[in-house]
């Protein structure tokens, strides 16, 4: 897990060729500190199929406006650079596991079972 900024938000995810969870965040935000335990263990658990960013949107405030955040934390899923999906609050490993998994960008289908 790693941050990005204004600047290399295109690189990070909009390139990406993995599906992207894009944690928006900030240091004051109670429920964002909830919920980075959570996004830390997935991190780890989903390394090699998919990457988790983070943007403090404090000292980026250019994202937040260009993909109309209101409240945080809010976590956006990108998958080849496109928005599919969207978590708002400290919600649950399961929930963003279930998230990915109807949009089938995890488990890889070879992890699937029959």
């Amino acid at each position: 897990m790693y941050n990005t900024t204004d600047a290399t938000f295109v690189h990070d995810v909009l390139n990406d060729s993995l599906p992207v969870l894009v944690d928006f965040w900030a240091d004051w935000c109670g429920p964002c500190k909830v919920l980075a335990p959570t996004l830390e263990r997935l991190d780890v658990e989903l390394e090699g199929h998919v990457n988790i960013v983070k943007v403090d949107t404090d000292a980026n405030p250019e994202l937040p406006k260009a993909y109309h955040i209101r409240s945080i934390p809010t976590v956006l899923i990108f998958n080849k650079g496109e928005v599919v999906d969207q978590l708002v609050g400290a919600v649950s490993k399961q929930l963003i596991l279930d998230k990915l998994a109807h949009h089938k960008l995890y488990p890889p289908p070879s992890e699937v079972p029959i």
